[in-house]
């Protein structure tokens, strides 16, 4: 069982990053609302360490190995207890924790429909079953500073589609692009503008011609 993981980070998805472990790189899929805060934790050369969930997904004919990554282990705790739901596997929990786990939390607590029919993947009758599972049992959660990070990953995204925006004006094509903007986030984690980012696309261009 891989209960840690701490490596560089050498590339960065949606709800994934590519780590590598002296020479040998693990996929671990990230919450979006760890993936908010990942940046401020990563070091000068992107090196990060995650506590992690380690399952195997079951599918017809072999067992796969999934890696899911958190800050800390009282983030991968509540992800444990949010995952104990009836119907809530461990990737559709990591698509739906798009907000601070505080906030969830406290959704929870308070029985706040709204907010909660707002996660990823979280429907009316979802909601309700998440209410009457962990209501009175996640008040803890509702304590981890973790609620400036919404802001932060709202801020990231738009940069990163105004970058793609460009980069679609000067004729490159969207997947191109896409991963163009992608590499140079995961250079340069602390960029904060769409020029930055085009700066960055710029000097990995030329590294590579």
């Amino acid at each position: 069982m891989i209960s840690q993981i701490s490596g560089k980070i050498t590339r960065k998805k949606d709800l994934s990053v590519v780590i590598d472990l002296n020479g040998i790189s693990y996929e671990v899929m990230i919450p979006r609302a760890v993936m908010a805060a990942l940046d401020r934790e990563s070091s000068s050369d992107g090196s990060v360490k995650l506590v992690t969930y380690h399952y195997y997904q079951m599918d017809p004919s072999k067992a796969v190995p999934v890696l899911i990554g958190f800050l800390n282990e009282i983030e991968r705790e509540f992800f444990e207890r949010f995952i104990t739901v009836s119907g809530v596997g461990p990737k559709a929990a990591c698509k739906a924790l798009s907000l601070p786990f505080s906030v969830i939390a406290d959704a929870i607590d308070k029985g706040d429909m709204a907010i909660l029919k707002s996660l990823p993947g979280i429907g009316d009758q979802k909601a309700r079953e998440i209410v009457a599972k962990l209501q009175g049992k996640v008040g803890k959660f509702g304590l981890i500073q973790d609620r400036g990070s919404v802001a932060h990953a709202a801020a990231k995204g738009d940069i990163r589609e105004e970058a793609v925006s460009v980069l679609l004006q000067l004729q490159y094509k969207k997947k191109e692009a896409e991963e163009m903007v992608e590499k140079a986030l995961a250079r340069d984690p602390k960029i904060s503008s769409c020029e930055d980012v085009l700066n960055e696309v710029y000097k990995g261009s030329v590294k590579t011609s």
